[in-house]
């Protein structure tokens, strides 16, 4: 048996990691090779360039066949006759690159010429367990929208949005960009979580290429890239992956299990070449396009049917995240993968050998509805909800935690972080400093979405892009302001970032001041470095006697309310703890970070 026929073997038995180097389009001397797995199909056919070849089926229900001259850049489609002798065009499930929607037939790419120049990156890319990761979530196409131009042409390529982006990364002290699904997707307002082309970068940027070269240059600038990865659901537009020859190669013989409450289709995990080919598809964005971390959406309905706990746990699924993960732990030990995950599940953070899901990082999802209900609540009903700004950290070392303000919080009706907090405009700017600075010195790894740090006023929509322009009124470039130098400290200060999961990092000092709104706890390096951080989530300016390890000399590192800040500038500068006291003064809606003088 060939080396390709018995990696075709290895994809349809459940046990490829690397389908996409034999299934698909592959040139070779004289011109490409194609296959295909359409074991319900009567016959298919290779339609290139304009004209038909026909096709050859194995026992396996594997077709192939070898066009000469053709090479990078022919268009093709699989004509693909089912049982019954309806002939559908089908786009290559493993198809590199693709055309530009509405059209969708599958394009001829070379995706080994590409020199890269990030080896001293990956040379020294780990999983950041005790290192900052600040992320800044965002939808490639409507960061920035070209003026005056529609529809397509309206985005920026790849290469034009590295030359923007990536400075403004740099200024704001993110450490990694996350970028929403990148793979080929027909619809623009699925954001690409409704995919058709798991192995192709969308067109709508570029070429793969570009987006190889986009990788490139934030690595060389110190910037790590995560990709959104869908690996629940599927597109059911009928040129892709859905009932693609005649039968259900990718999803469920049973209707009931076939379809989600996104009107799209779901992969039947039941079935070993579809955990061939999603495992394959994971590996595929590490190996091609050198991603720093994959972000599974949606990991509920791996863990239970149809994402609820009062359904049966979803045994199928479980076993592709447990076997997909320790694999790719395996060939990518240094590469992230995050679970976005709505359950109480245990041990989705543990290693697969230890019974866990095999994931280095959990979406805290908890977290940030707790804290945004909080902030939603009116100041003179927050103590009676005290609580959910508490309850993270009795759970918090379960899993390891990032702790995400993302997309799903700005859209759907749900308003803006600026629309969460009641009250006057200057009010709920200051509410939401505050709540910045509680995410940016709690436990855990961090997310935000894009827009965020503009105070924006309208939800986030595809076609729209960020209102920019509120930096020329003078709160929102202050909020941005502020944002900037909170990152800043988060980076630069180990008592924020270094031990996020060992508890001796973190302490309570006032976890139950329900009365008066307020919180306070001490954040430590473990080498004697303390950072002691206070928030007043009431409408009262309040005086305030902080517990403090040490008497001398204290310096704020940061202080919400400064008038740089758009604040009434209640400072405690060079302020004396005296019996282990340190009274200080609080603005309402405020938070401060503090630390004793060298």
């Amino acid at each position: 048996m060939s080396l390709k026929n018995d990696k075709v073997s290895q994809y349809l038995k459940g046990l490829s990691y690397d389908a996409y180097e034999t299934m698909g389009a592959h040139i070779e001397q004289g011109g490409v090779r194609f296959r295909t797995y359409a074991p319900n199909a009567k016959d298919v056919r290779l339609m290139i360039n304009g004209s038909v070849q026909q096709m050859q089926r194995d026992e396996r229900g594997v077709w192939s066949c070898f066009r000469d001259g053709a090479g990078k850049g022919d268009i093709y489609q699989y004509i693909i006759t089912t049982q019954t002798l309806e002939e559908h065009y089908r786009s290559d499930p493993f198809a590199f690159y693709s055309e530009l929607r509405p059209k969708n037939a599958s394009i001829v790419y070379d995706m080994e010429s590409y020199e890269w120049n990030d080896g001293q990156w990956i040379a020294n890319r780990d999983k950041c367990y005790e290192k900052p990761v600040n992320i800044y979530e965002m939808h490639f196409g409507s960061w920035r929208i070209k003026a005056g131009k529609e529809d397509a042409e309206r985005f920026y390529s790849y290469d034009e949005m590295a030359d923007l982006l990536i400075p403004y990364i740099k200024e704001m002290h993110y450490t990694h960009i996350e970028l929403l699904p990148l793979n080929e997707h027909p619809f623009d307002g699925s954001w690409g979580y409704q995919a058709t082309g798991y192995f192709s970068a969308t067109s709508r940027y570029g070429e793969p290429d570009g987006l190889k070269r986009f990788i490139d240059r934030c690595h060389c600038e110190g910037i790590g890239v995560i990709i959104d990865f869908v690996p629940v659901h599927f597109a059911r537009d009928f040129f892709g992956l859905h009932i693609y020859d005649g039968g259900y190669v990718f999803e469920s013989e049973n209707e009931y299990e076939r379809y989600s409450e996104w009107n799209t289709a779901l992969f039947d995990y039941s079935k070993p070449h579809v955990i061939s080919f999603m495992r394959s598809a994971v590996n595929f964005w590490i190996e091609m396009y050198h991603v720093d971390g994959v972000r599974y959406d949606a990991v509920a309905n791996l863990i239970y049917r149809h994402g609820r706990k009062d359904m049966p746990v979803n045994d199928c699924g479980l076993w592709f995240l447990k076997d997909t993960n320790y694999i790719i732990q395996r060939l990518h030990p240094d590469v992230m993968l995050f679970a976005e995950d709505s359950t109480d599940y245990e041990k989705v953070t543990a290693p697969v050998e230890y019974g866990g899901l095999g994931f280095d990082y959990k979406w805290d999802l908890g977290f940030m509805n707790d804290t945004l209900n909080y902030i939603k609540t009116p100041p003179v009903e927050r103590a009676k909800h005290h609580n959910k700004m508490t309850f993270s950290m009795s759970y918090f070392y379960s899993n390891l935690y990032i702790l995400p303000y993302s997309h799903d919080e700005t859209v759907h009706g749900k308003g803006t972080m600026l629309d969460k907090p009641q009250g006057r405009h200057e009010e709920k700017m200051a509410t939401i400093r505050t709540l910045y600075m509680w995410q940016m010195t709690h436990p855990g790894k961090k997310l935000n979405f894009m827009g965020n740090e503009l105070g924006e006023y309208m939800e986030w929509r595809e076609d729209k892009e960020l209102g920019w322009n509120l930096l020329t009124f003078p709160s929102h470039d202050s909020l941005h302001e502020y944002i900037k130098k909170l990152n800043q400290l988060y980076l630069t200060e180990p008592a924020l970032n270094k031990f996020d999961y060992n508890s001796a990092s973190f302490r309570w000092i006032d976890a139950d001041n329900r009365g008066r709104n307020i919180f306070a706890f001490q954040r430590n390096d473990l080498d004697g470095h303390l950072i002691y951080c206070v928030f007043n989530f009431s409408e009262n300016r309040q005086s305030y006697a902080l517990s403090v390890h040490m008497n001398g000399e204290y310096e704020e590192l940061l202080n919400s309310d400064r008038d740089i800040y758009s604040g009434s500038n209640c400072l405690n500068e060079n302020c004396i703890a005296n019996a282990f006291k340190l009274n200080i003064t609080l603005a309402p809606f405020s938070a401060t970070m503090l630390r004793k003088k060298s």
